[in-house]
């Protein structure tokens, strides 16, 4: 296909595209570039009756060892475009943006209301979806627009209209059962394309020693290997991390797959870890802190594929 909105590869392993490295193969890799290329996209697995997966920075999902048999739409519009005005600024972002390069970028040009993001894994367009948040800030409190691919058409969303919740938003709860085993195109919901944020102006070194800060934080935090980041949603008023660790499974491990010593809220991947050994573990906290706690944790991960 000879198109600069797109380019569509077949058999491609995804595993080196997420952070946990795990996962089959796609039957096609989709990288798109532009909200045509979504269309575009769409209309390849249309006429050839394939399911459709949506990848953004890879770094909130877990993909099935068999892979995902259909068309795997990678989103690489990373255009960030600053309208200026006196005291701040509307900033339209693409999709594809990396969340951590984009927050450095503003924030060495002078733009506040970011600069909690320092370092955080994956794109614009996946921590729109799921409100991605840490350190006292999430992306509701920012974004003013969300740029939606539509039953063929740019629509504009409005913030309210996204129904931001804690770590989760309108379109991730329409979508997240169904991007298990895919969407037909019939049935696609709501696509994420870019997001339109307020900033306000902000003193650069104040920013600079502000994000220096959060990246000394993340970094005392998280451990080594390759992980998703935080696996589980926080209780109200606790702590899912607190909870495991209280549970007496840190260290608890199943394959390749080990709850980190770290940070109990983490699950790495450290020898060639398989999606089967991260969901056994998933299970395994869920009923145990049920049963010691009477809470039940909720999964922040999605999931992507056939699980077993």
């Amino acid at each position: 296909m000879d198109n600069p909105d797109i380019t569509i590869t077949e058999n491609v392993p995804l595993a080196p595209l997420t952070a946990w490295r795990i996962g089959g193969p796609a039957r096609y890799l989709a990288s798109v570039r532009s909200p045509r290329g979504v269309q575009a996209a769409l209309e390849f697995a249309d006429s050839r009756h394939l399911p459709v997966w949506v990848l953004g920075g890879g770094s909130n999902m877990l993909i099935s060892d068999a892979g995902l048999a259909g068309v795997v739409i990678r989103m690489r519009d990373m255009r960030v475009d600053v309208t200026a005005q006196a005291d701040y600024a509307l900033v339209a972002i693409g999709a594809g943006a990396p969340m951590a390069g984009t927050v450095r970028q503003l924030v060495n040009a002078g733009w506040a209301g970011l600069a909690w993001a320092e370092g955080l894994p994956g794109t614009v367009g996946g921590a729109v979806y799921g409100n991605a948040g840490c350190y006292g800030g999430d992306m509701a409190q920012s974004v003013t627009q969300v740029d939606i691919w539509q039953a063929g058409a740019m629509v504009a969303y409005t913030a309210a209209q996204l129904g931001f919740g804690y770590r989760t938003s309108a379109l991730k709860q329409q979508n997240a059962a169904k991007m298990t085993q895919g969407m037909m195109v019939a049935d696609m919901g709501p696509i994420v394309v870019g997001a339109t944020v307020t900033l306000q102006r902000g003193d650069v070194v104040q920013l600079m020693a502000d994000m220096a800060t959060t990246a000394a934080l993340r970094r005392s935090k998280t451990p080594p290997g390759s992980s998703c980041g935080s696996v589980f949603k926080n209780p109200a008023g606790d702590s899912a991390g607190r909870l495991i660790d209280a549970a007496g499974l840190r260290g608890f491990a199943s394959g390749g797959a080990v709850i980190a010593d770290k940070h109990a809220n983490y699950i790495v991947n450290r020898d060639h870890a398989t999606s089967a050994d991260v969901l056994r573990i998933i299970a395994h906290v869920r009923n145990v802190v049920a049963r010691q706690f009477g809470i039940q944790l909720e999964p922040e991960v999605q999931f992507l594929g056939a699980m077993i």
